[in-house]
């Protein structure tokens, strides 16, 4: 058991019944009152997002959790398949435990969240940044360069990013797994 003294950013947190991830934190001291410690908490296993505060110093309960690497195999009826990379056992998953299920591709590796008191994974998440192959996109129109114009072009994995009048089809780029947002050409 641990105290609110302990909270760190990532940790997290059984609540209610459900598992919260600490986003964000901090400590109001006011003069009269006792200090008050607040945390803006992501659900770990439903999609609430909340705010919470407590007292400082009350009781609050974390939960050990894993980070495994896997291995992106296919996705059929059950979910998501992936493969641990050590002892190749295979694990399917609901879409909505993947923080980013459409810049998937075949072999590609992953971190797990895994809760060690009852083995069950918690979440799938992508690095932040992946490179893809642009494998449709509309030419640019020469001389349109004045502004920063985006263009929409699907990526290997199905998925559409904006990206600059400048790339083109057959063109590795670099997308960002958080915004989905273009980075930058790869060459």
């Amino acid at each position: 058991m641990a105290n609110t003294a302990d909270i760190s950013r990532g940790m997290i947190i059984k609540l209610d019944g459900s598992l919260y991830s600490v986003v964000e934190f901090g400590e109001n001291k006011t003069a009269r009152a006792a200090a008050k410690v607040w945390a803006k908490l992501k659900g770990v296993d439903n999609n609430r997002s909340i705010e919470k505060t407590w007292n400082s110093g009350d009781n609050i309960y974390p939960v050990r959790v894993e980070r495994k690497n896997y291995q992106y195999l296919y996705k059929d009826d059950t979910g998501y398949n992936f493969m641990d990379t050590e002892t190749f056992e295979q694990l399917a998953v609901n879409e909505n435990m993947v923080d980013a299920p459409q810049f998937l591709k075949d072999g590609q590796e992953v971190s797990m969240l895994i809760n060690t008191e009852t083995e069950q994974p918690m979440s799938v998440e992508l690095p932040d940044k992946i490179v893809l192959q642009v494998t449709y996109s509309e030419p640019g129109v020469k001389g349109d360069t004045a502004t920063r114009t985006l263009k929409a072009a699907t990526v290997e994995t199905g998925a559409t990013v904006m990206v600059p009048l400048f790339v083109n089809e057959g063109e590795m780029i670099r997308v960002n797994t958080k915004t989905g947002e273009y980075v930058e050409r790869v060459k």
